[in-house]
């Protein structure tokens, strides 16, 4: 492809993405495949010859949309948002047409400068202490991008880590680092991202997941006995990880009084506000991380809220030299003469090889503003409330935890299948896609907002969605029938059937009126059934929607 051919096959890409986002509403919102779906559409060795731009552009609608999740759908209520907005694609653009790799000043000055600009902008619109702002500390502090939240919390204990091997080995010349490895714990909550854990299995630490309060908040007094108990036992306590705005529910520990505690032990403190960090751009919200300032480390995800396209997470510290000391390298390959007199980012992370990520992010704050991006914000709660309302309205649910920003957690009332049962039909039916969680055992339902646009006609859609597919799981013929397989027909009637605890099945006629069970043959479990494993036995049955049975 030369110069020509790109100009007009670049329109003709930015003409498709606007399309397909303009329509993705139209897509069913989850794939409707089997694993091995792809391999059986694209041949088994790579061709040997070009091939023409329009079968390549074809195939990604024969081939590919078909095993896409459309994370920009209004009936996305998954995980958390995924950041896109148009000036996030357009930057990613231009820094894969520039194609430099930033990981030192030399590699390309614009590059690592805006970075640091950017980052002292955002760390400002979420009034973080000056401490973590590269120009108000002087330097001391900064700001970096790393990949992703996981990257975050790698670096920050792997930083925790190194600092006190180099006190230890201070103090105790004569031993091995072995010595003390073995002995080091970290700490997080049980709500703790499953991040936390991944760092400590590469970092090789203990690591203690400790209780939460009523409100699924890490306190400080928790933390304290957990740090005394293990260094009476001989163990040498190096980082805590808190989070402000957990996976499972959007909770939020208590960084004041963790902070306290680490602050008094000398323990590195990092705080993941990946997801709800981004919302302290709204005033209203800013409470939400204080007790930042006894933080060593913090970290956002604007590719999760702040319409930036993955990836881009953004991490500050407090002692930049830290971070630096444990990452540096320096091959002279990698030296050039303004060394020591600016930053090399090629210290502050893992990779060496960095994208001109920082570009999209000054493309998205211009854009849209420091009021463009409250706004967004604030909207997107504002539908969290509206769905929140919706469910207080229905006896048949409950609510889970508080509904502070963007996510609503709900469950069917009664036992876990009922709710498990629920989302696996509505998930099947490639209306709306949502995850689940559990909080003290009990199984629950996540609701996120995602969607840019998204609107409250979006949500009462939703809800439903939502409260149809309840209908169909608890509908009974009388009050004593607790063991019913139930299947909407094709106009939404129901049939049941009221064996017990295996479920025979022989054929399924479907007609225009009605869906026919009938008993047989073959079988599948219980357990198979609320699975839906057992579709894939029969042909006839991929005709149809899951079946249930509770």
């Amino acid at each position: 492809m030369n110069a020509e051919e790109f100009r007009v096959r670049g329109k003709e890409m930015v003409d498709y993405i606007a399309d397909y986002l303009d329509s993705v509403h139209q897509r069913r919102v989850f794939p409707d495949i089997e694993p091995g779906y792809l391999s059986q559409m694209l041949p088994k060795q790579a061709p040997d010859q070009p091939e023409p731009w329009e079968d390549i552009m074809g195939d990604v609608e024969r081939v590919i949309m078909p095993g896409v999740v459309h994370w920009q759908h209004p009936g996305f209520h998954a995980y958390f948002p995924a950041g896109n907005s148009f000036p996030s694609i357009m930057a990613d653009m231009l820094s894969d047409g520039i194609g430099c790799v930033g990981f030192s000043w030399a590699a390309s000055p614009a590059c690592t400068e805006l970075e640091t600009t950017v980052l002292d902008w955002l760390g400002k619109m979420l009034t973080l202490p000056k401490e973590f702002l590269f120009e108000e500390s002087g330097g001391r502090g900064g700001g970096v991008l790393q990949g992703s939240a996981s990257e975050c919390i790698l670096v920050a204990l792997l930083a925790a880590r190194a600092n006190v091997l180099r006190h230890l080995r201070q103090e105790n010349p004569t031993e091995e680092d072995g010595h003390f490895l073995g002995r080091m714990v970290a700490y997080c909550s049980k709500q703790a991202h499953s991040s936390m854990e991944k760092a400590a299995m590469i970092a090789c630490v203990q690591i203690r997941q400790l209780p939460t309060d009523d409100e699924f908040s890490l306190r400080g007094n928790t933390l304290k006995e957990a740090i005394e108990n293990d260094r009476e036992a001989g163990l040498i306590p190096i980082f805590v990880g808190a989070t402000v705005g957990t996976t499972a529910s959007c909770a939020f520990d208590n960084l004041h009084e963790i902070g306290l505690v680490c602050n008094k032990a000398d323990i590195w403190l990092h705080v993941d506000g990946a997801y709800a960090g981004s919302a302290c751009v709204c005033p209203e919200f800013r409470h939400l991380i204080d007790g930042v300032e006894y933080a060593s480390s913090f970290n956002i995800n604007p590719n999760k809220w702040l319409l930036v396209n993955f990836d881009c997470s953004c991490m500050w510290v407090q002692h930049s030299a830290l971070i630096r000391d444990t990452f540096n390298v320096d091959p002279l390959y990698l030296q050039h003469k303004k060394t020591g007199s600016c930053i090399d980012y090629r210290h502050w992370g893992i990779p060496l090889s960095r994208r001109f990520r920082s570009l999209k992010l000054w493309f998205v704050i211009r854009s849209y503003g420091v009021s463009g991006l409250q706004e967004y914000i604030r909207r997107h709660c504002k539908l969290a409330k509206k769905f929140e309302y919706l469910v207080k309205q229905d006896s048949r649910f409950e609510l889970m935890g508080k509904v502070t920003l963007g996510l609503v957690c709900f469950r069917m009332i009664g036992p876990n299948k009922f709710s498990e049962a629920l989302l696996h039909t509505i998930n099947d039916s490639g209306k709306l896609h949502m995850v689940p969680s559990s909080l003290n055992g009990k199984y629950m339902i996540r609701f996120a907002i995602c969607a840019e646009n998204a609107t409250e006609a979006d949500i009462t859609y939703a809800w439903r969605v939502i409260q149809q597919f309840a209908d169909s799981i608890l509908h009974r013929s009388d009050a004593g029938d607790e063991h019913r397989l139930e299947q909407p027909g094709p106009n939404g009637e129901v049939v049941h059937s009221k064996d017990m605890n295996v479920i025979k099945l022989q054929k399924l006629e479907v007609s225009t009126d009605t869906v026919i069970i009938e008993e047989g043959a073959p079988y599948c479990s219980v357990s198979e059934l609320m699975t839906g494993r057992f579709r894939g036995r029969t042909g006839k049955l991929r005709q149809t929607q899951s079946l249930h049975i509770w």
